[in-house]
C-alpha cells in the first residue's frame, strides 16, 4: 500500500512538471522549461529511492515522505488566510491632473503655462528638468530607439489622438428609457464582444474625478462631471509583447491597447448617446477620472505595489478605459481581495526588476489618508525618456501576469486561498523564471533590417 502511494506521487510529480515543461515552451519561457524538465526528472527520485530502499529503511522512509507530502498538500490547499489587509482605502483627497507626469511632460519651456506651473510647484522643477534632459519617449537618441517598432507605436498613439475629439457622445433628442438590469447585461456583453477582457460598473464618486484638467485645450479648467455611473473595462496586453520589456514591442503593445480600449469606450459612449442619455469616454490623453480607482471600485481588481490595477486573471497586464453616464445601470459590488495586497507585500519582484528603482520595497504607508505603496513617478518617467519606451518591466516580471490558462489559474486559486500558497508561489516563480528574468529577444517578425539604399552615403 505504501509503495503504491509513493509510486502514485512519483508519477503525479513527473506528469505535473512535464505539463509545466510543455506550457513553458508554449509561453516562450525557455528558462522555466529547462528548470521544469530538471524537476520532472528529479522530483520523483526520492519516492523511487524509498520504494527501492532495503527493509530497515524501506517503511520509515516511505512513511516520512508520504507524511511530508500530505502536509505540503494540506498547507497549500487549506484556506489559511494569514495576514488579512482590509484597511480603509477610500482616498481622502482628489488628484489634480496637472500634477501627473504625462501632463508635466507636455509643458513647453518658456510658455506662460510652463512658468505658471513651476511658480506654483517649484519643488517639481528639478526632477522635471531631469527627464527633459533625456531624449524622450519614442525619440531618436533614446537607448532603445528602433525606427520600426517606435513608428508602429506612434501610429497607434496618433489614432488614439483622433478618438479624443469624439469622447463626448452626441445625445439624441429622443430619449429611450431602458430597464436597468437588461441594459447593464447588454452593455457588458457588447463590451466583451468588442474585445474587452473584463467590464464592470461603479457608482461615480468624487474621488474618482480629477480636480482640474491637465491636458488638452481645457487645461486648467475645473473638472465638471455630474454623471452617476462609470463603466470600467480592461483589455489584455499580449504577453508575447510585454515579455520583451523594456524594448520596442512593449510600447507598441501599450499603444495598441490604449487604442483598443479607447475605441470600445467611444463606441459605448456614443451608443448611450444614441439612446438620448449623456455619456463620455475617458481614454488615453483625455481623462476626467482616475481609471484604476474606478476599475477597482467596480470590482475589477486591486491596486498593487507597482501602483497599477491587479486583475484576477491577468494581473497588471491590462489597459483600462472608462465610460461615465447618467443612463440608469446596476453597479457591481466591490468584493475586496486582500490576498492581492498580501501577495504584493511579500513579493516585491517588481521593485527588484525596476530599472529606475521607482517602486518601493517598503510596506504601504499612509498617503493622502489611505495606505498605499509610494511610487517615485519622476524617476520612473525619467527612465522612460532615457529608454524611449514605457518600460513595463514591472508588468513583465509580475507573477500575476502569467497567461490566463488552466495551469496558472490553479496557482491563482491557491494564492487566493492560502497565505502559505502565496509564499510558495513567490519562491516557485523565482525558481522557475528567475528573480530578474531577462527580456526576450525580438521575434522574427519584429525585426526589420534597414535598407542600405536609405542610409547616408558612405555609411
Amino acid at each position: 500500500m505504501l509503495e503504491g502511494a509513493a509510486l502514485a506521487v512519483a508519477v503525479a510529480l513527473f506528469l505535473g512538471f512535464g505539463w509545466l515543461v510543455l506550457v513553458s515552451r508554449s509561453e516562450e519561457e525557455p528558462v522555466a522549461a529547462r528548470r521544469a524538465l530538471g524537476l520532472a526528472a528529479g522530483a520523483p527520485l526520492p519516492y523511487l529511492a524509498a520504494i527501492a530502499a532495503p527493509p530497515p529503511f524501506h517503511t520509515p522512509l516511505l512513511v516520512l515522505l508520504l507524511a511530508l507530502t500530505l502536509l505540503v498538500v494540506l498547507g497549500l490547499a487549506l484556506p489559511i488566510r494569514g495576514r488579512v489587509r482590509n484597511d480603509a482605502d477610500t482616498p481622502q483627497t482628489r488628484i489634480d491632473e496637472r500634477d501627473i507626469m504625462f501632463s508635466r511632460a507636455l509643458l513647453q519651456p518658456g510658455s506662460t503655462r510652463f512658468q505658471e506651473y513651476y511658480r506654483e510647484n517649484p519643488e517639481k522643477r528639478q526632477p522635471d528638468d531631469a527627464f527633459r534632459a533625456q531624449p524622450g519617449l519614442l525619440k531618436p537618441g533614446s537607448s532603445l530607439f528602433d525606427p520600426v517598432t517606435f513608428s508602429a507605436a506612434r501610429a497607434s498613439f496618433t489614432t488614439v489622438e483622433e478618438l479624443r475629439s469624439i469622447v463626448d457622445a452626441e445625445v439624441d433628442p429622443d430619449r429611450v428609457d431602458c430597464e436597468p438590469v437588461s441594459m447593464t447585461r447588454f452593455i457588458k456583453g457588447w463590451a466583451l464582444k468588442l474585445g474587452a477582457h473584463s467590464v464592470a460598473i461603479a457608482e461615480l464618486r468624487d474621488y474618482h474625478k480629477y480636480t482640474t484638467v491637465g491636458r488638452g485645450e481645457h487645461y486648467g479648467e475645473t473638472v465638471r462631471l455630474d454623471h452617476r455611473f462609470a463603466i470600467a473595462l480592461t483589455v489584455e496586453m499580449a504577453k508575447e509583447m510585454i515579455d520583451r520589456a523594456p524594448k520596442g514591442p512593449t510600447v507598441m503593445e501599450s499603444a495598441q491597447q490604449y487604442l483598443a480600449s479607447g475605441a470600445i469606450a467611444v463606441q459605448i459612449a456614443q451608443f448611450i448617446g444614441n439612446l438620448g442619455h449623456p455619456a463620455r469616454a475617458h481614454i488615453d490623453g483625455n481623462y476626467r477620472v482616475v481609471c484604476p480607482l474606478v476599475a477597482r471600485d467596480a470590482g475589477l481588481g486591486e491596486i498593487g505595489r507597482m501602483g497599477l490595477l491587479m486583475t484576477p486573471r491577468l494581473g497588471p497586464r491590462v489597459r483600462i478605459a472608462v465610460v461615465t453616464t447618467d443612463l440608469p445601470l446596476i453597479p457591481d459590488e466591490r468584493i475586496r481581495d486582500p490576498s492581492v495586497i498580501d501577495f504584493c507585500a511579500l513579493c516585491s519582484k517588481c521593485a527588484d526588476a525596476c530599472p529606475s528603482e521607482a517602486i518601493s520595497f517598503e510596506d504601504r504607508t499612509e498617503i493622502d489618508g489611505v495606505p498605499r505603496w509610494k511610487i517615485d513617478s519622476e524617476a520612473c518617467y525619467s527612465s522612460w525618456c532615457r529608454m524611449g519606451t514605457d518600460c513595463a518591466r514591472c508588468v513583465s516580471v509580475c507573477p500575476h501576469s502569467h497567461p490566463d490558462n488552466l495551469l496558472h489559474n490553479l496557482v491563482r486559486l491557491a494564492v487566493r486561498n492560502s497565505s502559505l500558497a502565496r509564499r510558495a508561489a513567490i519562491v516557485a516563480d523565482d525558481l522557475l523564471y528567475g528573480r530578474k528574468p531577462p527580456p526576450l529577444e525580438l521575434g522574427d517578425w519584429m525585426r526589420v533590417e534597414e535598407s542600405k539604399t536609405n542610409r547616408p552615403y558612405g555609411a
